[in-house]
């Protein structure tokens, strides 16, 4: 008999003797359970008839209640674990197949870019154009997934900052496989990409158009890009020498050194030190600066700004030194002479390029927010990112709500003694661009 009866019968028996204590139904066990019931039925008080009908009520519904057991429990799993598949197979091959040949040319272009971006970070023609570069070399590793399939996985992780677990749980597949496509994917667009969609603008139409729009903007002949560094904050910091991790803002990170044009298009990006690193000790670290400082890099476009012959050249902040082919402002706290302080403030304005350019990248790829893959692939994700930027910013995406950095602080860098003559010629084209600006500017 249900448990659940017999403990309300038991309390009934116990209501009904303290409603008619002159018959005691516990005490009829030696009598038939017929004379019993009369008993009942012919006392004087209403309760023995409240209580048989009371009783008759709950064995029908006892009778009809589904009973419980262990089976119950088994149940409730087993539907717990057919919405976990149905969530999985929302991530399946098949739905991802059905999502790129069927659905997603019933929608209009607008509704299907804005539903892909939503998804993958970027538009539905982008990430076929990313699919059709990286697929002969997927192509070669055996991947067991469809090509666009592990790009679309990756792309997901990229633009949503998902960990390795959290992908492999949707997608249903193990977390050393995630890691294992991540790796590859993020590998090819650093390696097999970069060299197309991240290089300098040495090519003459290029370089006037570059030159050109950051004269439009800042007033200034011949400048070619903007640099800036950016520490990349990592969700665990490494077990060895962790404190020269440390950014400057007090989190584990890597550096990041971009140099950016006037579209906000990446034409450099170096991922060589840890985030403990000051931007110039990075900067002379990387291969920009052996190429310019060496020559290797041929601009063909040379100005004349009273009577001296300007190169192309970029801006940094005060962080970086000052050299030919990079300019720095003359103060950080605005205590220059009226004709350096216009000087540094055009300076600083043809710099907020690639400030907003970090900021889109950030604010696209939010894994770069607190990046969550091992540290020895912490480089080619963040390159990778930067490819992903360029392939967007060309192909002029809807721009994402911008990532804020903190506010920049840093001493000058020391004039190194391999420097000094680099510097005199830096401070004498910084001079005379100074002489030039506040001429052109006072005459308006």
């Amino acid at each position: 008999m249900d448990q659940w009866f017999l403990v309300m019968l038991s309390n009934l028996l116990h209501l009904h003797n303290s409603l008619d204590p002159t018959t005691d139904t516990l005490s009829s066990t030696a009598t038939s359970s017929a004379s019993s019931t009369t008993s009942l039925l012919h006392s004087s008080s209403i309760a023995p008839l409240l209580l048989f009908t009371m009783a008759s009520v709950l064995s029908h519904v006892a009778s009809t209640r589904t009973p419980s057991s262990p089976s119950s429990s088994n149940n409730n799993n087993r539907r717990n674990k057919r919405r976990r598949n149905k969530n999985a197979s929302d991530y399946s091959v098949a739905a991802f197949r059905a999502l790129s040949t069927e659905h997603i040319w019933s929608l209009e272009p607008p509704l299907r870019d804005a539903q892909w971006r939503s998804l993958y970070g970027l538009s539905y023609p982008v990430f076929t154009t990313v699919v059709d570069k990286l697929k002969p070399h997927i192509a070669v590793s055996n991947l067991s997934l469809p090509s666009d399939y592990a790009v679309a996985m990756v792309l997901s992780r990229l633009a949503h900052g998902l960990s390795a677990k959290t992908l492999a749980s949707r997608y249903s597949l193990e977390p050393y496989l995630v890691t294992k496509i991540t790796n590859m994917v993020t590998r090819l667009l650093a390696t097999k990409l970069y060299p197309e969609f991240i290089k300098i603008p040495v090519g003459r139409r290029r370089l006037v158009e570059t030159t050109q729009s950051f004269e439009e903007l800042t007033s200034l002949p011949n400048m070619c890009g903007a640099i800036d560094s950016s520490p990349v904050k990592l969700r665990s910091g490494p077990s060895s020498n962790p404190a020269t991790y440390l950014s400057r803002y007090g989190y584990p990170s890597v550096l990041l050194q971009v140099v950016s044009d006037h579209k906000k298009i990446f034409w450099d990006v170096c991922v060589k030190a840890p985030g403990g690193t000051d931007d110039a000790t990075h900067f002379r670290d990387s291969l920009l600066y052996q190429r310019l400082t060496s020559g290797d890099v041929v601009w063909d476009k040379v100005v004349n700004v009273r009577g001296h012959h300007v190169r192309p050249y970029v801006v940094g902040d005060w962080c970086y030194p000052l050299l030919p082919y990079l300019l720095t402002p003359y103060s950080p706290s605005g205590m220059g002479t009226p004709a350096q302080n216009l000087f540094d403030g055009m300076l600083m304005k043809g710099r907020s390029v690639v400030v907003e350019a970090i900021a889109l990248l950030k604010g696209r790829w939010k894994i770069l927010q607190e990046l969550n893959v091992g540290l020895h692939h912490v480089p080619q994700t963040i390159v990778a990112c930067c490819v992903l930027h360029n392939l967007c910013q060309i192909a002029r995406e809807p721009e994402p709500e911008l990532w804020k950095d903190p506010d920049e602080s840093g001493a000058q860098p020391r004039v190194l003694d391999s420097e000094k003559s680099l510097y005199f010629f830096g401070e004498s084209l910084r001079q005379v661009l100074t002489e030039d600006l506040h001429q052109k500017l006072s005459s308006r």
